[in-house]
């Protein structure tokens, strides 16, 4: 891969970050004067696949599209873009709907899931039946280079220009791709960091962005969904700001997905690929 400097890629802002915010009142516990705020805004978004509901998810209302993509692909409900014919949203204000229509074969597979998601904005598992729901058997990535250290230099300052939400509101989680050239292309932002990173996989899909020799970016913890997720994507290198949970390592050592921690203060960790003498 090549080594050079990164650059950072203009971000194609699709959505006014105050289209996913409203503006609201507050005051303080000692003060009678009153002021407002700028507040991340979240709806509940009910996907049903073939005229069966499978989900209801709490989002923050930008890029729905991008979303449905990349949770079928992220849950395993799909297992290719290509199963996907059709995709339909509705409603208004709080309550949003998706009809998605997806390949038999594709639902079939959901129908032998037997399970209903009950989402949230903290954990990706809810309503998982079995264990063996949780801890599917995933393919092993072929395997990639570790990026140059100089991709990461001022990472946590850079992504700052794709998070237009989160400057402007707080209280949202980022996921933003960067290039096998050190390029940062195109972030997502959401309430839920497993919705913000499914957003991102859904945009990579849509739009055709190659992933091969590029890498994935969370600003939120990383435990084992979020793996998952990149595995299923096929993206072969994520980078966490938050710590990886034990399990996120054990997963990523197995699956050859390179995985490192940028902490605020110190050095890049990689704790994938595994060394022979690591726990």
């Amino acid at each position: 891969m090549n080594a050079k400097h990164p650059v950072c890629a203009a971000p194609a802002l699709e959505t006014p970050a105050p289209a996913a915010s409203q503006t609201y009142s507050y005051c303080d516990l000692q003060d009678t004067e009153s002021a407002s705020t700028a507040l991340a805004e979240e709806v509940a978004l009910a996907i049903a696949y073939n005229g069966i509901s499978q989900a209801v998810m709490l989002v923050t209302p930008t890029d729905l599209e991008d979303f449905i993509v990349g949770f079928s692909l992220g849950s395993g409900i799909i297992e290719d873009a290509s199963d996907i014919y059709d995709l339909q949203l509705s409603g208004s204000g709080s309550a949003q709907y998706a009809q998605v229509t997806i390949a038999n074969r594709a639902f079939w597979n959901l129908k032998q899931q037997r399970r209903q998601m009950a989402g949230t904005s903290g954990c990706g598992l809810c309503g998982v039946e079995a264990v063996e729901q949780a801890l599917p058997d995933l393919k092993v990535l072929p395997g990639a280079p570790l990026p140059p250290a100089e991709w990461l230099d001022g990472l946590r300052q850079r992504i700052g220009a794709f998070q237009p939400l989160g400057q402007y509101s707080g209280a949202v989680h980022a996921a933003v791709f960067m290039n096998s050239q050190g390029q940062l292309l195109l972030g997502r932002e959401d309430i839920g960091r497993h919705n913000a990173l499914d957003k991102l996989i859904g945009g990579l899909i849509r739009q055709k962005i190659p992933t091969t020799g590029g890498l994935a970016i969370v600003t939120s913890r990383c435990s084992l969904e979020l793996i998952q997720k990149v595995l299923r994507a096929g993206i072969q290198t994520l980078v966490s700001l938050s710590s990886p949970t034990g399990l996120a390592v054990q997963w990523a050592r197995r699956h050859n997905l390179n995985l490192i921690h940028l902490p605020q203060q110190s050095a890049p960790r990689v704790y994938s690929p595994a060394t022979e003498n690591q726990a």
